[in-house]
């Protein structure tokens, strides 16, 4: 895999054809058995400086939350939008993905003239977009709209473990670990659990 360097190239590339406001656009939360895909957008100002930021799956906890403070205050606008468990079993997690992205692109305080978006999947927008393999690890703007992302997500499953205890949410974010697996067997689904998986349709009541 190529070691990416995590930069300003691509928002540069977006500038010069005349975009001001240039956001990076990720998603988190594709895999997990439970809760919401959740995305966020970033405007960050030109050349901002934030060494050491790059894709939020390279980074540890505290890295990360660090780096959240960081962006939301450096930022000239950010937003984060979630889409439920409900709406990811009826349009697939595709297209809730995409659709998390549209929301927090449209929740932006300030209106970007471009958008940075990690994979390979367009949204829903009359803004220009560029789609970027790996974009969160090599354009800052993704990078930081990724970590923004994480941490939201994390905070909440962290929450939503309290209220749905024995499955351990607050340490397996949602995804199918063996005690995720172990507690739905024995307790069943969650109304916040994926119904549409596959490693939550077999406990699902018929």
């Amino acid at each position: 895999m190529p070691d990416w360097t995590c930069n300003f190239e691509f928002e540069s590339l977006a500038r010069d054809t005349g975009a001001q406001h240039i956001a990076g656009v990720d998603e988190v939360g594709r895999g997990p058995l439970f809760g919401p895909v959740v995305a966020a957008a970033v405007i960050l100002p030109a050349q901002v400086k934030l060494p050491g930021l790059t894709d939020s799956k390279k980074l540890s906890e505290a890295q990360r939350e660090a780096f959240d403070l960081q962006v939301r205050a450096v930022a000239i606008a950010w937003a984060i939008a979630e889409v439920d468990a409900e709406t990811i079993d009826r349009i697939n997690i595709l297209e809730a993905s995409r659709l998390a992205m549209r929301l927090a692109v449209e929740r932006l305080s300030q209106p970007p003239g471009h958008l940075l978006i990690d994979g390979n999947q367009r949204i829903h927008s009359t803004c220009p977009q560029t789609t970027i393999v790996q974009g969160d690890a090599r354009s800052l703007s993704i990078a930081a709209a990724s970590v923004v992302a994480k941490v939201h997500r994390d905070r909440l499953l962290v929450k939503l473990d309290r209220e749905f205890p024995g499955y351990g949410l607050a340490q397996n974010k949602g995804y199918g670990s063996a005690k995720h697996r172990e507690a739905l067997l024995r307790l069943g689904p969650t109304p916040l659990h994926r119904q549409s998986f596959r490693g939550v349709v077999q406990f699902a009541t018929p």
